[in-house]
């Protein structure tokens, strides 16, 4: 939903009703905004219509998890169990989103063990939470633009190698691999143990099938090491200005009926094909 919103609301059932109308099974709630009451009732309706939900959410900087700042981690770490209330208020199964760390915000320099460290026992503390809720948290590696801590499927794998938890796995998003990945067969192969969830996302943000992603490898690939997830489309345009320009997004990739009709279409013969 975040194509249309970062904050979903009943003003968006037309748009969730055309979706269903098109096939898709469930929808990708933000959170970003609302309280257990207002994802109670869009739970409410989205069973109704037998439609699944998966969530995300992020953390900035004053919310990071990897913060030398303990009341920045303990405000990150709230931040993480207010998202897990609400998802499990919505009806969710996953929480997806860079809450390893925070986004778009840069020490300039790497990386450092201790930030990893903290951001581990965090996740740690965060997955406990989620278990009690029946909820998967499922951190994001991101490109070298939007983060430094976590920006490859090798950096995730170790990252919950390390937080050992089995209520906090992994996202893979075709977008940041095909950045910073050598390749996106590679790539799965490399977070298959822990992987729970997956964005199926141009190199350009815009209609999944129509850009320079190898799509054959992606779903291949995902095939063999036996994902069985949702395969969720992830696509912007600037339908929300003040949200368009916080991801950096300054131009229309795809027209929405495209992204929606096509990218489902693609989806799901190229799945079928394989």
């Amino acid at each position: 939903m975040l194509l249309w919103t970062d904050h979903v609301t009943e003003a968006h059932f037309p748009i969730i009703e055309s979706l269903k109308e098109i096939g898709f099974q469930g929808i990708e709630i933000p959170l970003g905004d609302g309280d257990t009451a207002h994802y109670t009732a869009l739970g409410n309706h989205l069973k109704s219509m037998n439609l699944g939900a998966t969530c995300v959410t992020s953390l900035l900087e004053d919310t990071n998890i990897a913060s030398p700042d303990p009341s920045i981690r303990q405000a990150g770490l709230d931040r993480i169990k207010w998202a897990i209330d609400n998802a499990q208020a919505l009806g969710a199964e996953v929480i997806c989103g860079p809450f390893h760390s925070a986004f778009a915000y840069f020490s300039g320099v790497p990386a450092t063990n201790d930030e990893k460290k903290r951001s581990i026992e965090m996740l740690q503390k965060a997955g406990a939470y989620a278990a009690s809720a029946n909820i998967t948290l499922t951190p994001e590696a991101l490109n070298r633009f939007e983060c430094y801590l976590v920006n490859t499927m090798a950096d995730l794998r170790d990252l919950l190698k390390e937080v050992d938890h089995p209520n906090v796995g992994a996202i893979f998003d075709s977008h940041h691999a095909n950045i910073e990945e050598k390749s996106q067969k590679e790539a799965i192969e490399c977070i298959a143990p822990y992987l729970k969830h997956v964005h199926i996302s141009e190199n350009d943000r815009g209609t999944p099938g129509k850009g320079q992603i190898n799509w054959d490898d992606v779903f291949r690939t995902l095939k063999v090491v036996g994902y069985d997830g949702w395969l969720t489309i992830e696509a912007f345009n600037r339908a929300k200005p003040e949200f368009a320009n916080a991801i950096n997004v300054w131009r229309e990739f795809s027209t929405v009926e495209e992204i929606c009709k096509e990218g489902f279409q693609f989806i799901q013969s190229k799945w079928n094909e394989i």
